[in-house]
Protein backbone atom coordinates (compact mmCIF):
# COMPACT_ATOMS: atom_id res chain seq x y z
CA UNK A 1 0.00 0.00 0.00
CA UNK A 2 1.03 3.59 -0.65
CA UNK A 3 2.25 4.93 2.57
CA UNK A 4 0.83 8.56 0.97
CA UNK A 5 -2.46 7.21 1.25
CA UNK A 6 -1.70 5.61 4.89
CA UNK A 7 -0.51 8.84 5.69
CA UNK A 8 -3.95 10.50 4.24
CA UNK A 9 -6.08 8.81 6.07
CA UNK A 10 -4.51 8.82 9.31
CA UNK A 11 -4.63 12.68 9.02
CA UNK A 12 -8.45 12.55 8.24
CA UNK A 13 -9.30 10.08 11.39
CA UNK A 14 -7.46 11.56 13.53
CA UNK A 15 -8.60 15.18 12.50
CA UNK A 16 -11.84 13.92 12.72
CA UNK A 17 -11.59 12.90 16.20
CA UNK A 18 -9.81 15.44 18.22
CA UNK A 19 -11.77 17.76 15.90
CA UNK A 20 -8.95 19.67 14.57
CA UNK A 21 -5.62 19.24 12.03
CA UNK A 22 -2.81 18.24 13.71
CA UNK A 23 1.22 18.02 13.02
CA UNK A 24 2.15 14.79 12.00
CA UNK A 25 4.32 15.22 14.88
CA UNK A 26 1.72 15.97 17.31
CA UNK A 27 1.22 14.25 20.82
CA UNK A 28 -2.41 12.69 20.53
CA UNK A 29 -1.58 10.75 23.76
CA UNK A 30 0.41 12.48 26.01
CA UNK A 31 -1.22 15.71 25.16
CA UNK A 32 -4.97 13.95 26.43
CA UNK A 33 -6.00 14.44 22.72
CA UNK A 34 -7.29 10.92 22.88
CA UNK A 35 -7.36 8.20 25.38
CA UNK A 36 -7.07 4.34 25.62
CA UNK A 37 -10.89 3.65 24.72
CA UNK A 38 -10.26 6.21 21.38
CA UNK A 39 -6.72 4.05 20.48
CA UNK A 40 -9.25 1.20 19.95
CA UNK A 41 -11.93 3.79 18.07
CA UNK A 42 -8.66 4.73 16.27
CA UNK A 43 -7.63 1.44 14.98
CA UNK A 44 -10.97 0.86 13.98
CA UNK A 45 -11.55 3.59 11.71
CA UNK A 46 -7.92 3.53 10.26
CA UNK A 47 -9.25 -0.57 9.39
CA UNK A 48 -12.01 0.61 7.69
CA UNK A 49 -10.97 3.55 6.03
CA UNK A 50 -7.76 1.31 4.31
CA UNK A 51 -9.28 -2.03 4.29
CA UNK A 52 -7.06 -3.68 6.55
CA UNK A 53 -6.53 -5.37 9.43
CA UNK A 54 -4.26 -4.16 12.75
CA UNK A 55 -3.75 -7.13 15.09
CA UNK A 56 -4.31 -5.12 18.52
CA UNK A 57 -1.57 -8.01 20.14
CA UNK A 58 1.34 -6.40 18.01
CA UNK A 59 0.77 -3.12 18.82
CA UNK A 60 1.48 -0.79 22.12
CA UNK A 61 -1.15 2.58 22.71
CA UNK A 62 2.25 4.54 22.43
CA UNK A 63 2.14 3.47 18.46
CA UNK A 64 -0.93 5.43 17.80
CA UNK A 65 0.69 8.47 20.02
CA UNK A 66 1.53 10.72 16.32
CA UNK A 67 0.43 10.44 12.77
CA UNK A 68 3.98 9.66 12.08
CA UNK A 69 3.67 7.06 14.54
CA UNK A 70 0.57 5.70 13.41
CA UNK A 71 2.20 5.74 9.60
CA UNK A 72 5.03 3.27 10.75
CA UNK A 73 2.60 1.10 12.65
CA UNK A 74 0.20 0.67 9.79
CA UNK A 75 2.99 -0.28 7.36
CA UNK A 76 4.75 -2.70 9.69
CA UNK A 77 2.08 -4.95 11.06
CA UNK A 78 -1.56 -4.00 8.90
CA UNK A 79 -2.81 -7.04 6.62
CA UNK A 80 -4.76 -6.49 3.81
CA UNK A 81 -8.64 -7.73 4.56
Amino acid sequence: MDQQVIVAAAREVVAGMVGTKLADDESLILSGRIDSLSILKLIAKLERALNIAIPTAQVQPEDFDTIDLIVETVVRVARPR
